[in-house]
């Protein structure tokens, strides 16, 4: 029989788990305990316990470092982890573009995050989903298909059954989903051309995505069109539309910064905020795909939001100063 042997006490999911150490029990640290006691636990969540009050020792609120010893009475009041709270539905502010008994159209706005994940367990599109469609928690991830980064605005779409999802899922890897971006870029970008390079994590920094030194690197393909350059102050900037082929992660960041063009206001991958860009200024701005039911091919388009205009205005374009154009 080892040293941390307990003797439980029922309890409601109101009330703590009683554990009682027995009397041959080596004193130890009140974390340490708890990780033999609750294995199913990571340290980590059982020290969050700990620190919100959660444990208690001899009638006592714990502290991490409490020694425990003999005979000592242990309550604990579980607490459900974050992830386990983050399909739920909850009131989010974000614009349906267009909805049918299969598909769901979304605008998302800069700032908002797509799915719930560490640090963004709520308040994000999926939890506002799941508040509009309650449906949505019977298909997979809420019916989220594709993603766009957290200060990406624009359209993407999201299934609202299981079939639709499939389908939806299987034309992203057929590379049929046609999505366009606009993106505001440092320098003077000509022509048009394919940037053609695997993206994995980066080697060297685990937040950034990298074509030059990636980890399981995975096929990226970006078609780029620049529209126009101007300046700002003594800073070139142009503007690109972008269509991927493939969906990767920070895939049109990480490809124009490849180019040395990378976006304004996009700190990450070195841009600046140039023109005042507080954020990456990249806007999915056409959708199309085939309709999962139907076969119709529905194609979407989203304006520009107003602070992607606003930076846009601070530009002296070629051809005239503040160039409105979209």
């Amino acid at each position: 029989m080892s040293d941390t042997e307990i003797a439980t006490e029922d309890a409601s999911p109101d009330e703590p788990v009683l554990f009682e150490l027995p009397l041959r029990a080596l004193p130890d640290r009140l974390d340490k305990v708890l990780a033999r006691l609750l294995p199913q636990h990571s340290r980590s969540r059982l020290q969050t316990w700990i620190e919100d009050g959660c444990v208690q020792v001899d009638g006592t609120v714990g502290k991490i470092r409490t020694r425990v010893g003999p005979g000592a009475r242990i309550q604990v009041w579980p607490q459900q982890a974050p992830e386990d709270l983050a399909f739920v539905p909850e009131p989010v502010d974000f614009e349906v573009v267009a909805d049918s008994p299969d598909w769901i159209v979304v605008n998302k706005p800069a700032g908002l995050v797509t799915h719930p994940g560490a640090g963004n367990w709520h308040g994000t599109l999926l939890n506002g989903l799941l508040h509009r469609y309650p449906e949505l928690l019977h298909v997979a991830r809420a019916g989220i298909v594709h993603r766009l980064d957290k200060d990406t605005s624009g359209l993407l779409v999201v299934a609202r059954t299981e079939v639709a999802q499939t389908a939806l899922v299987r034309q992203l890897q057929a590379r049929t989903v046609k999505r366009e971006y606009c993106a505001l870029v440092h320098g003077l970008l000509e022509g048009q051309g394919t940037v053609d390079a695997a993206i994995g994590r980066d080697a060297r920094v685990p937040v950034r995505m990298s074509a030059e030194r990636p980890i399981a690197a995975k096929p990226a393909v970006t078609h780029y069109a620049a529209q126009r350059a101007g300046h700002c102050g003594d800073q070139a900037v142009s503007e690109v539309l972008c269509r991927l082929e493939t969906g990767r992660t920070h895939q049109i960041r990480v490809h124009m910064a490849l180019l040395k063009h990378p976006l304004l206001g996009d700190a990450l991958y070195g841009g600046r905020s140039t023109a005042g860009a507080a954020r990456q200024m990249l806007h999915a701005r056409a959708l199309s795909f085939q309709d999962p039911v139907t076969g119709t091919q529905p194609a979407f388009t989203a304006d520009l939001p107003e602070d992607f205009r606003a930076v846009q205005a601070q530009v002296n374009w070629d051809g005239g100063p503040h160039d409105e154009r979209a």
